[in-house]
């Protein structure tokens, strides 16, 4: 009995070593390929707010309340649901005057700064909604992102794309070295998020804008997927 384990266990052994010596043998074709999705944004989302100055705290404060309030009011009447705007800055700070004679600073002022980002899925509708913005108070407009709703969707597209484009590369060098393509040994993919333009930025002037609607065009984003395919060559 006391030979019969060692026996067993060298057995065991044997059989798994050839298979995994095999997979590490075989010939090989690593290929890389890249897929692209190009989309229509439909999501804008404004970063607008209203940036208030005056002689003490309160005051500065209070204007900034009231055009904000405002500024809400007029993203709710142009459609957007509450739960799209969003509060991302907040600040109350000190103004100071530094004079060279006696090389020190002093308060002579407050400004309050308010700014929320507000999500639109209504492209053609933010040039007005950013008129109204303007009219009703806000002072400070700092850009527009534009998004895809159905990234996932736009990402299966592109995965495929990279998917074929690999299996086109690795025949290809299958066929010029005389050899059969194989299983996939193994495959590996990494992607990079939609691609837009730079963002829109523009200030909206104090005195309101023009007559006519800001033009605002969303372009196209372009979404990619690289894959990296690794396939057995058969004997």
């Amino acid at each position: 009995m006391k030979a019969f384990f060692p026996i067993l266990a060298g057995a065991l052994l044997m059989t798994a070593t050839p298979a995994h010596s095999h997979e590490d043998h075989i010939g090989k074709i690593t290929v890389s390929g890249t897929g692209n999705s190009y989309q229509a944004p439909d999501i804008a989302t404004v970063s607008t707010g209203v940036v208030t100055q005056a002689s003490t705290a309160q005051e500065a404060l209070s204007d900034n309340n009231r055009q904000m309030n405002a500024t809400i009011d007029a993203l709710l009447a142009a459609g957007i649901l509450r739960r799209h705007i969003q509060t991302s800055q907040l600040s109350l700070n000190p103004r100071y005057d530094y004079s060279k004679t006696t090389r020190e600073q002093r308060i002579v002022g407050y400004e309050a700064r308010n700014t929320v980002s507000a999500r639109s899925e209504d492209i053609s509708s933010v040039g007005d909604m950013i008129d109204a913005l303007v009219k009703a108070g806000a002072n400070n407009i700092n850009g527009i992102n534009f998004g895809i709703k159905d990234a996932e969707g736009a990402k299966s597209e592109a995965r495929r794309e990279a998917v074929k484009s690999a299996r086109r590369k690795a025949e290809e060098m299958a066929l010029a070295a005389g050899v059969r393509l194989g299983r996939i040994v193994q495959m590996s993919e990494s992607s990079q998020g939609f691609r837009p333009p730079q963002p829109m930025m523009m200030r909206a002037s104090m005195g309101g804008m023009a007559d006519e609607s800001a033009p605002v065009e969303g372009g196209e984003q372009t979404l990619s997927v690289t894959v990296s395919i690794t396939y057995a060559i058969e004997d």
